[in-house]
């Protein structure tokens, strides 16, 4: 992959500079690229610091008005940071970003989240860790004034949203079961037990911490819980601007929900036809899935096993794949595989710092107690969190500095295009033969038919659809929306109620998989219409992925014109 640097130009420094002032005004920003020398430092979330954000996105938009693209990488820089920037704007003139509040991806969460990317080898990283705790009060006393801001305009989140924060808030506080707490304890520096004044100053950021969230817990209740509404549905208009801004494209929501409906017929018949190979005429899906959890070959016993297979089937697929059918550069060939500090049973990807020091991560938040691991299920989803999912997708874009600015490497980020790239890795995956197991095919199938019936449930129920008959009839909620998931989703019923609280309290993005691999797909095939003679599949996938997380509207322009 020998490449030509190419020279920056005034619209690279554009996109910059915006990133710099970006990781000034958001610290949580910093650490995830990895740039040193803003871990001691949370955002300002109040009205105040929010009105920032959206002031630099809109000079930005300025800035770009009075340059000149000089190539086609140009083109798309402007194209895709006027999507995303003119997005924020548009969210934040609908006050969608004072009133953020949901269970997974508010400030609620954020502020906690970034002590899970923070090193800790150090005094000197302990230190910041130190920091960043005790300005956990002040980070939290912002958000609650721009809470109270949008509660003063009429806008609170859901009765739902408001009551699942204030448990987390509350987990947060408890001095003995705390994050924080547990954090804590485990501080060494290089192997050594820290100072006495570091101990000292991790106690007192800790217990600034718990305060802080305890804090967040009563306003909640107290303050916001009286005047939030029951109702969980944001109607058509929000829903419209949301899912534009999670796709970075604009689909009719009415086609899309029905074929929704289609996609989930499908994806359950041929669900119905791998039980029948695995097990004979007349198995059924939940028989054949249940007989599968029964196969003691399929299953890991405690994380460590879990850790080390999840690790060699990256490993085996990143040596099946380069040079073959991707092509993958040398830092990206290494993924790194844990088991997240955390226990929520969530699989997630981080990905790696500009100069590939911090690895990409696939991390399992394993829940309490659970010790047992079904890998039919999980294989698919080592694909869809590494090689040729998200790791490939993110580390490659990392990589391309010799074309692209940090705002196209590590600034955007487009659920729509990210997420559906990792669907349609899986399905990739499976009609490359990686998947040929019957048992292995379930469990990709399993996870499609989740992200189908998520379509029809959080369109039907923000735009109050009418729910067809075979689930109930009536106007889709949360009541109808409860026994549809149950029915197409093989999971805890626990881990099922949180995923619901997610789609009713986050609008649009539970979507954005399955529409973005739609999406994607569509673009893959029309690239071969246009090329029926020389289509190369690596070669898609290459230029594809070297755009970047774009809108997946400014995807179709680079690739197709």
């Amino acid at each position: 992959m020998t490449e030509t640097t190419r020279t920056p130009t005034p619209v690279d420094a554009v996109a910059e500079e915006h990133v710099r002032r970006s990781i000034e005004l958001d610290p949580l920003f910093a650490t995830e690229l990895g740039v040193p020398g803003h871990d001691d430092r949370l955002p300002d979330v109040s009205p105040a610091g929010l009105a920032e954000v959206t002031a630099l996105a809109r000079h930005t938009l300025a800035a770009l008005d009075e340059v000149e693209p000089a190539d086609d990488v140009d083109r798309v820089t402007v194209a895709a940071m006027r999507e995303r920037l003119g997005l924020e704007v548009e969210l934040a003139e609908a006050g969608e970003d004072l009133r953020s509040l949901n269970v997974i991806a508010s400030p609620v969460q954020a502020l906690r989240d970034v002590f899970d990317l923070m090193p800790t080898d150090t005094a000197e990283d302990w230190e910041n860790v130190a920091a960043r705790l005790s300005r956990l009060p002040e980070a939290l006393e912002g958000y609650q004034e721009s809470l109270r801001t949008a509660q003063g305009a009429g806008h609170v989140a859901a009765l739902r949203q408001v009551t699942a924060c204030l448990r987390q808030a509350d987990e947060l506080a408890d001095a003995d079961t705390s994050f924080f707490t547990r954090l804590v304890r485990g501080a060494t520096t290089n192997g050594e037990v820290p100072s006495r004044a570091l101990r000292e100053a991790l106690a007192a950021g800790t217990a600034d911490a718990r305060q802080a969230y305890a804090d967040l817990a009563r306003f909640l209740g107290e303050e916001l819980a009286p005047d939030a509404p029951e109702a969980d549905a944001v109607g058509r208009e929000r829903y419209a601007l949301w899912s534009r801004y999670f796709l970075g494209a604009a689909v009719d929501l009415d086609e899309t929900y029905e074929w929704g409906l289609t996609e989930l017929a499908r994806i359950v018949a041929e669900q119905e036809a791998v039980a029948e190979q695995l097990y004979g005429r007349g198995t059924g899906v939940t028989e054949a899935m249940a007989r599968l959890d029964a196969e003691p070959a399929r299953m890991l016993h405690g994380t460590d096993a879990l850790r080390a297979w999840m690790q060699q089937t990256s490993d085996e697929a990143v040596a099946a794949l380069a040079d073959t059918h991707f092509d993958i550069p040398a830092p990206v060939r290494r993924l790194e595989c844990l088991i997240a500090p955390t226990q929520s049973g969530g699989i997630y990807y981080t990905g790696p710092s500009s100069d590939f020091s911090r690895p990409g991560r696939m991390w399992w938040a394993v829940p309490a107690g659970v010790t047992e691991f079904a890998t039919w299920r999980e294989r698919t989803t080592v694909y869809h969190e590494g090689v040729p999912g998200h790791h490939l997708q993110i580390g490659q874009t990392v990589f391309r500095a010799d074309t692209l600015n940090t705002w196209r490497r590590q600034g955007s980020w487009v659920s729509g295009h990210g997420e559906g790239w990792a669907l349609y890795a899986e399905r990739l995956m499976a009609d490359l033969g990686f998947l040929d197991d019957p048992g292995d095919r379930m469990g990709m199938l399993d996870g499609q038919r989740l992200r189908a019936a998520r379509v029809v449930l959080d369109i039907g129920v923000h735009l109050g659809k009418e729910a067809p008959a075979e689930w109930g009839g009536g106007t889709w909620d949360a009541a109808r929306a409860w026994p549809f998931l149950t029915a197409n989703a093989n999971m805890p019923e626990p881990f099922l109620a949180f995923e619901l609280d997610r789609y009713l309290g986050w609008p649009g993005q539970a979507p954005s998989y399955k529409i973005g691999q739609r999406l994607w797909e569509e673009i893959r095939e029309a690239s071969r219409a246009a090329q029926p003679e020389t289509f190369d599949l690596r070669a898609f996938h290459r230029r594809a992925l070297d755009v970047g997380s774009v809108g997946l509207d400014v995807l179709r322009g680079a690739l197709l014109g």
